[in-house]
């Protein structure tokens, strides 16, 4: 037993990065999926969840309850996003004008986190005991356990939404046909404005998940947000469980690999397998190819 210690260490903590990966990836799958753009901010949504949490529960609010409160401030900062970046771009049908707006807008976010929180890391008190549990011989931390549950329960939330509700059943009708949608009467451009507020409520809930693990700072939602993208990639820009599996291979690599071989290569197992994937299945390991007919 205790010679799989080690490993189901590891194990447990790539699973609970991998799955702050999934959530943030899930953020780029929303937006993708009813309007064809990503907000590349997004990694920046997480940080300033993260910074605006720290700062509620600074303030003495629970929590427990600062989590509702992120989650609100999160949607208005992507509904913003969208306001100020997305929706010129697509009014005028330039290609790549999205790309261009949310990477400034992340940039911008970023600098305004920087004079109002400082450039220094901060500690973000844990909600759970800092001691871990003991499960199946090896160590695990409550955060990480909470990190991997608190994932998959917005997830789910945000699919039940979309089955069982009529607001839901418009944005998966946008999903499908965004044109045919329009004609329905449902207003598309209000999905997409929603669909890039839930996606920067996941990526907020993701930082305030994650930010008990590490510390917290302006740009720790920069490395975050790249990697979640490429666990987007990997898994598929069309699938749900494609992306809580690619997250999980991205963030397991990463530990095994950090400690095996070094903490300096750590990067290079999610990156070669970006590139396979991209070279043997561009769509993902998951995912869909759109057949269009012209």
């Amino acid at each position: 037993m205790e010679a799989l210690q080690v490993p189901l260490q590891l194990l447990y903590s790539g699973i609970a990065l991998g799955m702050i990966y999934a959530v943030i990836a899930f953020g780029y799958q929303l937006t993708f999926q009813t309007s064809d753009t990503l907000n590349f901010g997004q990694g920046d949504a997480l940080m300033l969840g993260a910074m605006v949490g720290l700062t509620l529960v600074g303030l003495g609010l629970n929590y427990w309850l600062m989590l509702p409160t992120v989650i609100v401030f999160g949607m208005l900062q992507g509904g913003l996003v969208e306001w100020l970046g997305v929706r010129p771009a697509l009014k005028i049908k330039s290609e790549f004008g999205w790309i261009m707006s949310t990477i400034a807008l992340g940039i911008i976010f970023k600098n305004v986190a920087e004079n109002l929180w400082g450039r220094d890391d901060l500690k973000f008190p844990s909600p759970l005991p800092e001691s871990p549990l003991s499960l199946l011989g090896a160590k695990v931390l409550p955060m990480e356990i909470l990190v991997v549950f608190g994932a998959i329960a917005m997830m789910l939330a945000v699919e039940l939404f979309n089955r069982k509700t009529i607001y839901g059943k418009a944005v998966v009708a946008t999903f499908n046909d965004r044109d045919a949608a329009g004609l329905m009467g449902i207003n598309t451009g209000l999905v997409i404005t929603f669909s890039y507020a839930l996606s920067s409520a996941s990526a907020a809930l993701a930082g305030v998940l994650i930010a008990p693990l590490t510390l917290t700072g302006a740009t720790m939602g920069a490395v975050l947000g790249l990697k979640a993208f490429a666990v987007a990639i990997i898994g598929g820009l069309t699938s749900g469980l494609g992306i809580i599996v690619g997250g999980i291979m991205l963030g397991a690599a990463e530990m095994f690999t950090g400690y095996y071989v070094s903490s300096g290569y750590k990067d290079v197992p999610g990156l070669l397998l970006l590139l396979l994937v991209l070279a043997l299945k561009p769509a993902g390991l998951f995912g869909k190819t759109a057949i269009k007919k012209v």
